[in-house]
């Protein structure tokens, strides 16, 4: 493969994450429930118990979605779009040990809160609430 293709391979690359990122974050976002951050995982454990065999199929899901996003939003840091609320929010559809201590910390970051709030507002919608 030649450098030129290889460029080339990687800006559309690039530019497609990048468009991507405008449509996709902002929809998640707007779909998330006003008490997402402080209800989220009494509702999830709920859930589980409910539908085991469910539970393994969403589980595995959910993670390859949540790595997916994790993975282009760390691209984003380097590339057009908006990285740090991406991996936020693949981290949010991911489960993995320590999972709700690191949104925690990523959530306390008045930067973020004001990030996630600011596009909910540009689409008419509540601000998230955070504890």
């Amino acid at each position: 493969m030649s450098t030129v293709l290889l460029l080339e391979v990687l800006g559309g690359v690039s530019l497609l994450t990048f468009i991507g990122s405008l449509i996709a974050v902002p929809w998640i976002i707007n779909r998330m429930p006003v008490d997402f951050f402080v209800q989220h995982w009494q509702q999830l454990a709920e859930k589980r118990q409910t539908h085991p065999a469910l539970t393994v199929l969403i589980f595995i899901g959910r993670n390859t979605l949540g790595l997916l996003l994790v993975a282009a939003g760390i691209a984003m840091l380097f590339l057009p779009g908006q990285g740090l609320l991406t991996i936020l929010i693949g981290f949010c559809a991911m489960d993995f040990p320590g999972k709700q201590h690191l949104l925690q910390f990523l959530i306390s970051k008045i930067s973020i809160q004001n990030g996630l709030n600011w596009i909910r507002r540009k689409c008419g919608k509540q601000p998230f609430l955070f504890s």
